[in-house]
């Protein structure tokens, strides 16, 4: 049996990444974009999960967690995605060595939210990624 393409392994981490980040685990924090639209059932829209996912795993990072190590195709990143997680990671450890921990965490809550809202959800596939032919 050989290995998965790589359009299915990304496809597989991603998907991974979104069970975790939408309820597999108690442990996660909340969306730090809010809930998508409970009333409609509207699914979330691209800057929602950019901002919940790299907002989590920021925070992660920041905090120094079992899983935080993971790599950004691990973490179902795209490189737009992880270009805002490393520059969120390094803004928030800035504002803990003058501010403490909670600043540093809301500083990334608001900096992911900013920067995935300029960026439309930093949805473009990473280099690596090829769509199938």
């Amino acid at each position: 049996m050989g290995t998965m393409p790589r359009t299915a392994r990304y496809a597989a981490h991603t998907l991974l990444a979104a069970l975790a980040l939408t309820g597999c685990s108690s442990s996660a924090p909340p969306s730090a974009a809010g809930p998508a639209s409970p009333s409609t059932g509207a699914p979330p829209s691209p800057v929602q999960v950019c901002t919940s996912l790299v907002s989590y795993w920021a925070k992660e990072t920041l905090m120094g967690t079992k899983w935080s190590g993971l790599d950004w195709e691990q973490k179902g990143l795209s490189n737009d995605q992880y270009a805002i997680h490393e520059d969120a990671v390094a803004a928030g450890r800035a504002e803990e060595r003058t501010a403490g921990r909670a600043k540093a965490l809301e500083l990334i809550d608001r900096f992911v939210a900013q920067r995935c809202a300029d960026e439309g959800g930093a949805t473009r596939s990473s280099e690596n990624w090829r769509p199938p032919t």
